[in-house]
C-alpha cells in the first residue's frame, strides 16, 4: 500500500505570496519520496494552487516509476482538493482550476486510488510545504 502525503501553503499571504507545496511518499509505512517545491510567487500564487501542485508531482512522480496500478491512497487537508477529485464537487472557476483539471487528468492514469481527507495535524506533509515558502 502506498500512502502520499500531500499539502501546500501560501505566505505570507493568500492569494499574492509565495505558493509551495510538501510531498511524502510511503510505501507499507517507509518513506520513499519526500519532495518539496516553491510553485510561484505574487500573481496566481494561492493555497489551492501550492496544494494540486503538490498532489500533480506526487502522481507524477509515482507514474514516473510504474506505480500507477499499485493501491494508493492520497491523504490531504484541503477538502477541495479531496472534494473535487473525487468527483463529489465540481471545478468552478478560481486561480487554481487549470491544476485541477491537470490533476483530474494524472488520476484517469491510476487503477486503484483513492483520496482521503485528514485534518491539518495529521498531515505529515503540512511543515515542509510551509518551509519552503519562508
Amino acid at each position: 500500500m502506498i500512502t502520499v502525503f500531500f499539502d501546500g501553503a501560501c505566505e505570507p499571504k493568500n492569494p499574492g505570496g509565495t505558493a509551495s507545496y510538501g510531498v511524502i511518499i510511503l510505501n507499507n509505512g517507509k518513506e520513499i519520496h519526500r519532495e518539496t517545491k516553491i510553485v510561484c510567487k505574487g500573481n496566481g500564487a494561492s493555497n489551492n494552487v501550492a496544494e494540486y501542485n503538490g498532489l500533480i508531482n506526487a502522481l507524477r512522480w509515482l507514474y514516473a516509476r510504474r506505480l500507477q496500478d499499485e493501491e494508493i491512497l492520497c491523504k490531504g487537508d484541503s477538502k477541495l482538493v479531496v472534494e473535487q477529485m473525487s468527483g463529489r464537487w465540481g471545478i468552478n472557476k478560481g486561480i487554481y482550476v487549470e491544476w485541477a483539471l491537470k490533476c483530474k487528468e494524472a488520476l484517469k492514469y491510476f487503477t486503484n486510488i483513492k483520496l482521503a481527507w485528514i485534518p491539518r495535524e495529521q498531515n505529515i506533509a503540512d511543515a515542509i510545504s510551509r518551509k519552503v515558502a519562508r
